[in-house]
């Protein structure tokens, strides 16, 4: 993973350790051994938590914090950049289900914690993220990251 990648891992961990947040996306995906070159970073969190994040990295942010609906699904959506990195902080994700929408998913109780660069991170198990990329209808990624969850 590019240098930059975990200097801003570093600066999300100090600036937020107070804030519940995991790496999901190619970052995560990455840090748990898929082989992925990732070219932004994802977090996770729930909606006041990505209010916090944008407030306390107010000079990094490119894109407000709003409710943002798509096909697969709905989230708050903010966008930073750091060290020319984009971040995008997605706040309590739904996915969409029938004719309604599941619940943001309990990311406490999702969250595995691992040790990167003397940095404890939270990440989501892979098993999870190849679900999630199954419901976007990402699944070539699905299977890829399914046959290292299913290693695991």
């Amino acid at each position: 993973m590019r240098p930059e990648i975990y200097a801003i891992l570093r600066q999300l961990d100090a600036a937020l350790p107070d804030v519940f947040w995991v790496i999901t996306g190619s970052v995560g995906l990455a840090l748990q051994g898929v082989p992925l070159e990732p070219n932004d970073v994802d977090i996770q969190t729930d909606a006041a938590g990505a209010d916090e994040i944008a407030r306390r990295l107010a000079d990094h942010v490119t894109q407000p914090v709003a409710l943002v609906e798509r096909a697969w699904g709905r989230s708050y959506l903010g966008k930073l950049e750091m060290a020319g990195v984009q971040v995008e902080v997605i706040g309590d994700i739904q996915k969409r289900s029938g004719d309604g929408w599941d619940p943001p998913p309990d990311l406490a109780s999702l969250a595995q914690t691992i040790e990167v660069d003397g940095m404890r991170l939270r990440v989501l198990p892979l098993a999870y993220e190849a679900d999630a990329y199954r419901r976007m209808g990402r699944l070539e990624k699905a299977a890829l990251i399914q046959q290292y969850a299913d290693a695991v």
